[in-house]
């Protein structure tokens, strides 16, 4: 198993429950393809720097993950399909770093 982690921005049009749901679908989508969320932050609701589909903000989402590296290119094809999620980053990484993020600790 390999080691990513991942950066998903969901729509500003989600209610509360919705977001909840596109983050279960995630993580069911990764256990479906037999890999695993090791931790994950909500970065909150951020300015975009410029636009993305016609919006300026986003719900940030960050996850570290476990998973082949071969089957990424599936959950690509999965999240390219959701509209909901308007931009993804998937970056392999060797080792975890400790959380919180650097982005979390600015914000305290």
């Amino acid at each position: 198993m390999s080691k990513f982690e991942a950066v998903i921005l969901l729509s500003p049009d989600l209610s509360t429950e919705n977001l909840k749901k596109q983050e279960d679908s995630f993580k069911k989508l990764l256990i479906g393809l037999n890999g695993s969320v090791f931790s994950k932050e909500d970065w909150g609701f951020r300015n975009l720097n410029y636009k993305i589909k016609n919006f300026k903000k986003a719900f940030y989402k960050f996850y570290q993950l476990e998973i082949e590296g071969s089957k990424i290119q599936n959950i690509k094809k999965n999240i390219n399909q959701n509209e909901q999620i308007i931009r993804h980053l998937f970056v392999k990484v060797k080792n975890h770093k400790e959380l919180p993020t650097k982005i979390l600790k600015e914000e305290k």
